[in-house]
């Protein structure tokens, strides 16, 4: 599984969000991902973890979760994991089939199930992606990760823009992954997930949206929501504030 690790301290796996293929990121993608998480390196030794290459067309979310279960025991579990966005139902999944080796989860803009725009913004996304439309693609996936609403025409034609850079080469695991996602839904499962998780969210979130964030912290018996208003998708760990609030729901006894 493509991973790379920055700082120093007890464990924390993060699985990232929708990534265009299933590698360590390179160039502006690596600077984006590490300055995100360099202030939790500062405290932590951050594993950073992506889905493994050569997916199954039809996995699923459990197959995709247990691929992360058979790695973490090398990290010493039960460790705390941090999933964003997709990552975080990735993580939700691993927690409810394998909650032994979780000791801690934090959701990030992540939730139980895809809200309804969510859902279709990403069948949007496949569609195109299935179709070779690379620049739709693109426009697509920042339409819908977008940091504000007010702007997500801007956002729509950056992505446009760079769709064919984002999404060169093979797709087969990004459009897995986006399929594995559509079916998910954890609703009726999280009462009977018993790991502490801190569900953090934005008020103007596409994706899952507000009341997914509060729904999925309703219905764990460990559960705890942050929102955050003002703030978009991608917006949440870029709130000030954010790697306080995620230290101190991991370090608190």
């Amino acid at each position: 599984m493509p991973t790379f690790s920055m700082g120093a301290g007890p464990p924390l796996v993060v699985l990232p969000g929708l990534t265009p293929r299933h590698e360590v990121p390179r160039g502006p993608a690596f600077l984006a991902e590490t300055r995100q998480l360099g202030p939790l390196a500062r405290h932590r030794t951050v594993w950073w973890v992506n889905r493994r290459p050569g997916l199954e067309p039809t996995a699923g979310m459990a197959e995709i979760a247990a691929d992360y279960a058979a790695c973490l025991p090398r990290l010493g579990a039960p460790v705390d994991v941090l999933g964003i966005s997709t990552g975080g139902t990735v993580a939700l999944q691993l927690a409810a089939d394998h909650p032994t080796l979780v000791r801690r989860l934090v959701l990030v803009a992540s939730g139980c199930r895809l809200g309804p725009a969510g859902k279709a913004g990403q069948r949007a996304l496949l569609a195109r992606i299935e179709a070779g439309d690379l620049r739709g693609a693109g426009a697509e996936l920042a339409r819908l990760a977008g940091v504000r609403p007010a702007a997500r025409s801007l956002e729509g034609l950056a992505g446009w823009l760079a769709g064919p850079w984002m999404y060169r080469g093979p797709t087969a695991d990004v459009a897995a992954v986006l399929r594995a996602e559509d079916a998910f839904d954890m609703t009726d499962r999280l009462a009977a997930i018993g790991v502490p998780t801190l569900v953090i969210g934005g008020d103007e979130d596409t994706p899952y949206g507000p009341e997914v964030f509060r729904e999925t912290a309703r219905g764990l018996p460990r559960g705890q929501l942050i929102m955050y208003y003002g703030r978009g998708h991608v917006g949440v760990s870029l709130t000030p504030g954010f790697t306080k609030d995620v230290l101190s729901f991991l370090d608190a006894p």
